[in-house]
């Protein structure tokens, strides 16, 4: 459970709560943030944990799939099976007209990963920290999916998938022709000057649609997910500083609280990693639209 391992440590570094909890939201980076977004800048503990994530879920998919039979399966097979199952099922619901044979992976891939990276978080609020302690280094923020950097990247590599997508399945023209037809339609072109004007009138409202469109599902695809996983942190340093009091009822209500809040969170965790697959799935299903 995410409660504070060494959560005494709250209560006596200067500033108290307040400097507890924004000593844990730092990262390790490559120098500091001036702005919101500053690609220059590298957020080194988001990166490691991102690709750890990625190896602890994909090295025993790797051996699972190298060991599988045809006759009973072992507990482990038997439900990789059944991931693979339910993710199939969902894939095959939201994606038609196109092949399966990379999407249904790929939403088993973000499934398992996000899942993995959102679980850091129940892991004791100074455990990684501690460590980092010990080699020296004075900031760790091990939660990638609590950090935009890490949410939005994802968010823009489904991106990315959707426009890929829509020129495989629609070609260039296909996919241009979208741009100025969705989502009002356009006139026919005629002799008529007005109907040229009031084809590129139209053509550039549907664009600027297009646009939002594709930039507020973007958007909502990375915040929803950073937005849910930054407030769930939040919590536990919270929970933890509780420890920190140094008081019977303070210890009594850290135990409490922090395992409550635990419990509760598997559900977010889980929820939350489904809910990013289900999106990723749309729009790689909008993107094999015809309109």
């Amino acid at each position: 459970m995410r409660i504070g391992l060494m959560a005494s440590e709250s209560g006596g570094e200067p500033g108290g709560m307040s400097e507890y909890i924004s000593h844990h939201l730092h990262h390790l980076a490559t120098e500091h943030q001036e702005a919101l977004f500053d690609p220059h800048v590298l957020h080194l503990d988001t990166i490691f944990f991102a690709i750890l994530c990625g190896l602890v879920v994909l090295i025993p998919f790797y051996f699972a799939a190298r060991k599988a039979t045809a006759g009973v399966p072992g507990r482990f097979q038997a439900f990789v099976e059944m991931l693979v199952e339910f993710v199939d099922e969902q894939a095959k619901s939201m994606v038609h007209g196109g092949t399966l044979k990379f999407i249904a992976p790929l939403a088993l891939t973000v499934f398992a990963w996000v899942t993995m990276m959102n679980a850091i978080d129940l892991i004791p609020v100074d455990l990684f920290p501690w460590i980092a302690r010990q080699l020296h280094i004075d900031y760790l923020r091990p939660l990638p999916t609590a950090d935009l950097n890490g949410s939005f990247g994802m968010a823009i590599a489904v991106l990315l998938l959707v426009f890929y997508y829509n020129l495989k399945v629609k070609g260039v023209g296909g996919f241009l022709h979208q741009w100025i037809t969705a989502p009002f339609g356009n006139v026919r072109l005629s002799a008529n000057p007005l109907s040229w004007f009031a084809f590129l009138l139209l053509a550039l409202v549907n664009i600027a649609f297009t646009i939002i469109e594709y930039v507020g599902n973007t958007f909502s695809h990375g915040m929803r997910l950073f937005g849910n996983m930054y407030a769930g942190e939040l919590i536990f340093f919270l929970i933890a500083g509780l420890g920190g009091t140094a008081t019977v009822a303070g210890v009594a209500m850290h135990l409490f609280t922090g395992t409550i809040w635990a419990i509760f969170h598997i559900l977010i965790v889980l929820l939350q990693a489904f809910i990013f697959m289900m999106l990723t799935l749309v729009y790689i299903g909008q993107a094999h639209e015809h309109h």
